[in-house]
């Protein structure tokens, strides 16, 4: 049976819908209304607060930490500097990704690792015959996502000891927060402006009661998934077993996927150090991958007019779909949409597809499954970079 976090008690108290869904053994609110508008505008238009706490997070320290991480993951860690976050895959020894997440340098030898999935078995694997010490502190250490363009106002006003103004797009600094130690990085899952907050897990209700305080003048929301799962759509943003899945839990071949096929190539460094996966990601470079996850924009007036001609309004639901649905060129299917959405904020049907390499450059035509009244059809779409949403104020230095 799932437990609640470290704000159960106030994410609870705030969920009018009781629309709750399981996430790595927590109870995690979907929805605090009926529905999730408000909350997805307060990502895109003011602030919201965001329990992220069930991520698997680790903490790996000692005099080899530094080659334990560059071993595993697939970017050139001796690169980062403390002080600083990425974004990574890694992969198995056949180049195909195990998880993706965010390794947080803290220090010379001090990092914290952040996962979907449990990875404490396949880190310590990867250990032997290393200096380095490897703690799952997801029970420890509790995390809340502040996203939106008023987020950065807001911090500015209740962090002591952090120079918020002026921290940069995936830098991670420390400060003090209602007298609470409060490591804050500029990342987040939704592509906007935005903040991510860990502490110890005891602590966390002081930081969301002054979040939420202070942030009533900042129109802010406390916001659950369904309103994530919008904004990471529009920020292109993969979700492990939905856009693809780990290789550790993968049925067949074909549902493994390697950094290039998930369109994160610019992220392998095949010339660093020896990693796990490196033979075979090279031969991949070299030979070329046979497809590639894209982005689609779907054409509405051709939805449209299928609702029209069934005597219907158009209609799309505001839940954004994690349904595979078939993708085509010259009636011949070449791939398939993975995630979809309606974006409130672009007016555009849009959606995350895995499709065949040819296929994959930005401005082809192609053709997406949709269902109108139990029949299905086919309406044009085309393939777009993205992220599809990306706000000049997500990087931006000092803060707008």
């Amino acid at each position: 049976m799932p437990t609640g976090t470290a704000f159960h008690d106030r994410t609870f108290a705030l969920c009018e819908s009781l629309n709750y869904r399981e996430w790595s053994g927590y109870y995690t609110v979907s929805a605090y209304e009926t529905h999730h508008e408000h909350e997805y505008n307060a990502i895109r238009n003011s602030a919201a607060l965001i329990d992220v706490s069930p991520l698997f997070k680790y903490l790996i320290t000692g005099r080899d930490a530094t080659r334990l991480v560059d071993r595993v993951i697939a970017r050139d860690m001796r690169k980062v500097s403390a002080g600083q976050v990425i974004y990574t895959a890694w992969c198995d020894e056949r180049g195909k990704v195990i998880d993706d997440g965010t390794v947080s340098r803290l220090g010379e030898n001090l990092y914290r690792w952040t996962a979907a999935d449990p990875n404490l078995r396949w880190f310590h694997q990867n250990a032997q015959g290393l200096d380095v010490q490897i703690e799952d502190i997801s029970e420890k250490v509790a995390a809340l996502a502040l996203q939106g363009p008023m987020t950065g106002k807001l911090l500015r006003e209740i962090v002591e000891g952090a120079d918020i103004d002026n921290l940069k797009y995936f830098q991670v600094t420390h400060g003090i927060i209602s007298k609470v130690d409060v490591d804050i990085s500029r990342t987040g899952y939704t592509g906007d402006l935005g903040y991510e907050l860990w502490m110890s897990w005891a602590d966390g209700i002081k930081v969301w009661d002054s979040l939420m305080d202070r942030g009533c003048a900042f129109d802010i929301h406390a916001a659950g998934m369904l309103a994530l799962d919008v904004a990471r759509i529009e920020a292109g943003l993969l979700l492990i077993d939905v856009d693809y899945s780990s290789s550790k839990k993968a049925l067949t071949e074909a549902q493994k996927y390697s950094p290039f096929e998930l369109g994160l190539g610019r992220l392998v460094h095949l010339d660093k150090s020896r990693f796990v996966g490196q033979d075979a990601l090279i031969r991949e470079h070299k030979e070329g991958h046979s497809r590639e996850i894209a982005g689609i924009e779907v054409d509405w007036p051709s939805v449209e007019r299928l609702y029209d001609e069934a005597g219907l309004p158009p209609s799309i639901p505001a839940v954004a779909s994690r349904v595979a649905v078939p993708v085509y060129k010259n009636g011949i299917q070449i791939g398939k949409a993975t995630s979809t959405t309606w974006s409130p904020t672009l007016k555009k049907l849009i959606a995350l597809a895995t499709l065949k390499r040819d296929y994959a450059r930005p401005g082809t035509i192609l053709e997406m499954e949709v269902t109108v009244e139990a029949v299905r059809h086919r309406v044009p779409a085309r393939v777009v970079k993205t992220p599809f949403f990306n706000p000049k104020r997500k990087t931006a230095t000092p803060i707008p």
